[in-house]
């Protein structure tokens, strides 16, 4: 693939916003850490904890979790917003099982990642959150895998060179998107802002926002997505200034389309056939950009492709990447140089859930 975009030489590329030592957690990073992580809810009993901690940006702590061998080909998964590295479990145990070093961590603000201390979530924060990651496993060329605000950020950080990666797989989501999906998600993610009496009541609302899926014998794996707050309430586990950050539709797509006509590594765009987020339109229009990317659209899967239907999403993208990435094997693509990410005039959107 030849690449659509004057190519920067070595001596130009960035510094990365991060430190490369695979385990940079110290006292002095913690002290930092302390008085931006204090967050007003406590951890349920049972919630699994984070495999790794890494810092990111602004001196935030970033938590992970990691299947399969360190040596493996990196694949870097991004879940959507209002979503956990949790929703990656199945995914990234199956990719590990196949050779690869695949890594989940909560983006900011979400999970058992801390809060931005000034609640700004747009775009431009997540990628650099994002070259954190890349900087403390050792500056390796990842693939990048991302889900709806995940794979906004991956987006960016290709479309604009300010990540080396060697593909790129897009989960429902591309630069067109359906206003009503969002508002589905928007509207979800505003139940209940005062918190839930009970964890049933939580249930109720997660079955109402996917009716299609089955719900689950017992409330146990509850524990992972919501919190308890002092007034004895669940609450949601993301910040709650996530919900009311700008977002601009226009600009967002403007943006991503310029992204997608930007790219030059191996795409993968995978759909879930049920999603009112990512219409077979708006899946077209982005092949259109990008006309050298890969198209799967699972049926019987909704939004939440890796959830509703990982044993189809997991086989999809290791065939893929089995090709394009191997695990015995060099990137189809070489490395190239990164781009810095500025500071642009402005707000910094944020991206849809």
């Amino acid at each position: 693939m030849e690449a659509r975009q004057p190519a920067l030489s070595a001596s130009a590329q960035p510094a990365l916003p991060c430190g490369t030592d695979p385990q940079p957690i110290t006292d002095e990073f913690n002290e930092v850490r302390s008085m931006t992580s204090a967050l007003p809810y406590t951890r349920l009993p049972g919630t699994p904890e984070p495999m790794n901690y890494w810092p990111g940006h602004g001196g935030i702590r970033i938590a992970a979790d990691s299947w399969g061998p360190a040596g493996g080909p990196l694949v870097l998964l991004q879940h959507g917003g209002g979503q956990t590295r949790h929703a990656w479990k199945g995914a990234g145990e199956v990719l590990g099982a196949a050779g690869y070093h695949a890594v989940a961590f909560d983006a900011r603000g979400h999970g058992d990642t801390d809060w931005a201390p000034d609640g700004l979530y747009g775009q431009d924060v997540m990628v650099r959150d994002l070259q954190c990651v890349v900087a403390a496993l050792g500056n390796r060329r990842p693939v990048l895998v991302g889900a709806s605000m995940g794979g906004g950020t991956s987006l960016v950080a290709v479309g604009e060179a300010h990540v080396d990666a060697t593909a790129l797989v897009l989960v429902d989501i591309a630069p067109n998107i359906e206003p009503e999906g969002v508002d589905n998600i928007q509207a979800f993610m505003n139940m209940k802002p005062d918190g839930f009496a009970s964890l049933e009541e939580v249930a109720q609302a997660i079955g109402t926002y996917q009716p299609h899926r089955r719900r689950p014998p017992t409330l146990d794996g509850l524990a992972k997505n919501v919190r308890l707050g002092a007034d004895g309430k669940y609450h949601w586990h993301w910040d709650p200034r996530f919900r009311t950050g700008i977002r601009n539709l226009d600009q967002r797509t403007r943006r991503l389309e310029a992204c997608a006509a930007n790219l030059a590594l191996p795409t993968l765009l995978v759909r879930g056939g049920l999603s009112d987020i990512l219409s077979e339109a708006g899946a077209q229009a982005f092949l259109k950009l990008c006309p050298t990317a890969e198209y799967v659209s699972i049926t019987g899967a909704g939004h939440m492709v890796a959830g509703d239907r990982n044993d189809i999403f997991a086989s999809a993208a290791i065939e893929f990447l089995q090709r394009v990435v191997p695990v015995d094997g060099e990137p189809v693509v070489p490395p190239h140089p990164v781009r810095p990410l500025q500071d642009v005039s402005g707000e910094d959107i944020v991206d849809v859930p």
